[in-house]
């Protein structure tokens, strides 16, 4: 640490105080001490503020420039409220009268040299974190191909919290339908059996996204005979109980060929992003096109603009506050896989469509 007085007698007075446990210097100028801190990093300055040539409030204010984060002790022989203010603002950390009770000035040196290391101690992890943050920026860059499982398994946790929150909703149900069934009437036992299908539905959901995502990288999904206004009930029933703003019309069945819960996880996405634009309404359509079956969603809620569109099918891309920007990419992804195309643009009257189009089942 350093002692910075250009009185003799109490500067070499503080030094030897210290010295019994710090490595002391000392300065008795304000100059020659900021030499010293170019040179040397200190735990600690103790520095008078009544001093020729150039005062303490001075010498802080040019110490600061050159190390902003040592602890300084200012002392003054008048104690006067406004010297202490002036000092701190001029970014000292303590100030004591001058000649500093012994107790006092060891209790305060001790202080002020832990908070220095802890200081340079946050300053460092921070540099770190900058430089391997930088690090696996450039690893990332390097290896883009082989990043697609991370980005599979964000895309995994996204799919799962939909079903998981219905899972613990429905536990909870189950869990206050047990309690009352203690001492209510039998036939309320099938209310309990309801809520347990939808559970198991939902874990069922879950299973399938968790063991799909372990056998990605060995083989594709089976597909199968898939009927999409089928599927949109279960969905509707399923991972998004309660959305009453959904209306499904159009075509009572029509099959196409996929996976089902892959087809699930696309339409309950796109579901879940209507309803959290702030629509009122949805509308599932299922029609006939020339090349196969469309399935279009359309909500009233505000929409996208052009730009927005845009920036949306381009990936990573989100207008929600919360949001992460891969439902969209995952929606693709998958539509991909099926021959599908996804389209998006601005609805008929109000709000947002969202057509996909799916070649014809060939089962």
């Amino acid at each position: 640490m350093l002692v910075v007085d250009d009185e003799y007698g109490p500067r070499e007075s503080i030094a030897f105080t210290l010295g019994g446990e710090f490595a002391v210097g000392t300065a008795d100028r304000g100059r020659l001490a900021l030499e010293l801190i170019r040179e040397k990093q200190y735990d600690s300055v103790v520095l008078d503020i009544r001093m020729p040539e150039m005062d303490g409030i001075r010498t802080l204010d040019e110490l600061r420039k050159i190390d902003p984060h040592v602890s300084v002790i200012m002392l003054t022989g008048y104690g006067t409220l406004q010297t202490a203010q002036q000092a701190m603002v001029g970014g000292a950390n303590q100030y004591l009268r001058k000649p500093p009770d012994v107790k006092e000035l060891l209790e305060a040196v001790r202080r002020q040299v832990a908070a220095t290391r802890e200081r340079r101690a946050q300053v460092a992890a921070a540099r770190q974190a900058v430089s391997l943050g930088e690090s696996l920026r450039r690893e990332i860059l390097s290896k883009e191909p082989q990043i697609w499982q991370a980005k599979a398994s964000v895309e995994l946790v996204h799919d799962l919290s939909n079903p998981l929150s219905v899972v613990v909703g429905y536990s909870a149900l189950l869990a206050d339908e047990a309690r009352r069934l203690a001492q209510a009437a039998p036939e309320e036992a099938g209310r309990v059996l309801e809520y347990s299908e939808v559970v198991a539905k939902a874990a069922q959901f879950c299973h399938h996204l968790a063991e799909n995502w372990r056998g990605a990288s060995k083989e594709a999904a089976s597909f199968e005979r898939v009927d999409l206004p089928s599927l949109v009930k279960e969905v509707l029933a399923t991972v998004l109980p309660g959305e009453n703003a959904v209306a499904l019309t159009g075509l009572p069945a029509a099959p196409v060929l996929g996976s089902k819960y892959e087809l699930m996880r696309v339409v309950q996405n796109l579901i879940k992003n209507a309803a959290e634009s702030g629509a009122k309404r949805i509308n599932v359509e299922v029609s006939r096109q020339k090349e196969g079956v469309r399935l279009t969603i359309q909500d009233d809620g505000p929409g996208m603009t052009p730009e927005e569109i845009r920036k949306a099918l381009g990936g990573g891309y989100t207008t929600k506050a919360n949001g992460t920007g891969l439902g969209l990419s995952i929606c693709r992804h998958i539509l991909a896989t099926h021959g599908a195309h996804l389209d998006l643009g601005p609805g008929l009257e109000t709000g947002l469509r969202v057509s996909l189009s799916f070649p014809a089942s060939s089962l």
